[in-house]
């Protein structure tokens, strides 16, 4: 089974500015794949190249097996999509507009849309124009889920929704997902990756810095871990151990930070009289601030 897309040194120049250069992505059926950056980061314009809104300066996208530049209506017909800027006819109600598009894909199930509006909870009497950034929001989530597309492209989509239509959202992508669909969903808010997503692929100033899955992406930074003794325990040995720093001892306990295998530490302590074992996973935020951080501190080494 061929990637739902792929991506190979795929760049985008807009003049002497920067879009995004040698992007290489690859999405597999039915994961829920999370492309992850700050405002500005090349995010958009991936997305955008996708569509075949905008033609690459170089390099390759494919969808579904199509190069992108060669059929992008056959490609648009299996995608639901929701744009990061979404503005449509004032004048139309929300259920003018979930039916216009609805049209436009010949059909949907009416039950379903009804089943989307009221687990989005959405009123699609009031008029576009008449709708808060977050109800317009959830009028294009209907708009990209109504078809039960086969990909689904979503730019910053939970942009504006209350936290309990998040989690409605969240419903609906592992829905998607357990159905063997694909989700493509780019973010800034890292707890939304963190929590759906089973790979995510870091975006810095239109490169990409890592491709992994959460877990993998999480287990590159380190563990916080403590531990308690019911005798002091000196620190050297443990200092000793490849990928322990920042050891800290303060009378009966160890405190340090571990990259990489943590079994070399629980080794050598249950080698002591342990009391308690306490390691605190880094969380996704945490990873991205350090990768942004070492990739800016070199960043301006080399400028240096």
């Amino acid at each position: 089974m061929p990637p739902v897309i792929q991506t190979h040194k795929l760049t985008k120049a807009y003049g002497p500015h920067r879009g995004i250069v040698d992007v290489d992505l690859t999405v597999n059926e039915g994961e829920v794949f999370g492309f992850l950056g700050p405002n500005g980061a090349g995010k958009t314009t991936t997305i955008r190249v996708l569509l075949d809104l905008i033609r690459p300066t170089s390099g390759t996208a494919t969808v579904f097996g199509v190069e992108t530049t060669a059929d992008p209506v056959a490609i648009h017909r299996r995608i639901g999509y929701l744009p990061g800027e979404w503005n449509l006819y004032d004048r139309l109600t929300g259920a003018e507009t979930i039916r216009y598009f609805a049209n436009l894909r010949g059909g949907v199930d009416p039950g379903f849309v009804a089943q989307l509006v009221q687990r989005l909870d959405l009123d699609p009497s009031r008029r576009f124009g008449e709708y808060s950034k977050g109800n317009k929001q959830k009028v294009g989530l209907v708009v990209a889920l109504q078809h039960k597309p086969e990909l689904l492209i979503l730019d910053e989509p939970t942009a504006g929704l209350d936290p309990l239509v998040q989690q409605s959202f969240n419903e609906l992508l592992f829905e998607a997902k357990a159905e063997g669909r694909t989700v493509f969903l780019s973010s800034h808010i890292i707890s939304e990756v963190e929590r759906t997503c089973d790979r995510v692929a870091i975006i810095r100033e239109g490169r990409l810095v890592r491709v992994d899955t959460v877990e993998g992406v999480r287990a590159l930074a380190a563990h916080e871990v403590e531990l308690r003794f019911a005798a002091p325990v000196p620190a050297a040995a443990f200092e000793a151990i490849d990928g322990v720093t920042n050891v800290v001892e303060e009378g009966r306990t160890l405190r340090m930070l571990v990259t990489g295998p943590i079994a070399p530490v629980v080794r050598l302590a249950g080698q002591h009289e342990l009391v308690d074992f306490v390691s605190r996973e880094p969380s996704l935020e945490e990873v991205f601030l350090s990768e942004y951080a070492t990739r800016q501190a070199g960043t301006s080494a080399g400028a240096a």
